[in-house]
C-alpha cells in the first residue's frame, strides 16, 4: 500500500467520525498529509471547493460543521497538514472515488455502520461501493 495520499470522506455520522480518528492516527503515525472531503447534493462536474493548508492557516474556513470537526480532531492531534474538500454528486460513492482518482490520492478511509441483513439491502452502503469502484486502497472503518 502506497500511504502517501490519505482522502478521508466524513458525513459527521458517528461511523465518519470514527473513520476521522483513524485517518488523523494513520497520518501521525505515517507522518502524511490529510484530505478530508465531504459530499454535498449537485452535480459531479461542479468544482470541488478546496480550502489548503494556506487556507485554514489564514483561518478562511469551510461553513461545514462536518469538515470543521475533522479538522478540529487533526489540530488536536497537532496535524498542520490538512485540506478541507467539498466535492458534489448525487451518488456519494461516486464523488468520493472520482475525486481521489482526478487529485492522485492512494488511500481512501471511510466509515461504515456494520448494517447486515435486511437494513443492509434497503438503505445500501456507501463504504461498500466505494470499496468496489476504487483505484486505490480503502479501509473501512467500524
Amino acid at each position: 500500500m502506497n500511504p502517501e495520499r490519505l482522502l478521508c470522506a466524513t458525513d459527521g455520522s458517528p461511523p465518519s467520525e470514527k473513520a476521522v480518528h483513524y485517518t488523523v492516527s494513520l497520518a501521525e503515525e505515517l507522518r502524511r498529509p490529510i484530505t478530508f472531503l465531504l459530499v454535498a447534493d449537485g452535480a459531479l462536474e461542479t468544482v470541488p471547493a478546496v480550502w489548503d493548508e494556506a487556507r485554514v492557516k489564514a483561518e478562511d474556513l469551510p461553513p461545514d460543521k462536518e469538515l470543521l470537526a475533522a479538522l478540529k480532531t487533526a489540530l488536536q492531534h497537532k496535524l498542520l497538514s490538512v485540506r478541507l474538500v467539498r466535492a458534489y454528486g448525487n451518488d456519494p460513492a461516486e464523488a468520493i472515488v472520482s475525486y481521489a482518482e482526478r487529485n492522485g490520492y492512494h488511500h481512501i478511509i471511510v466509515g461504515s455502520e456494520g448494517r447486515t441483513g435486511a437494513k443492509r439491502m434497503l438503505l445500501g452502503s456507501v463504504a461498500e461501493d466505494v470499496v468496489t469502484r476504487a483505484h486505490c486502497p480503502v479501509t473501512v472503518v467500524r
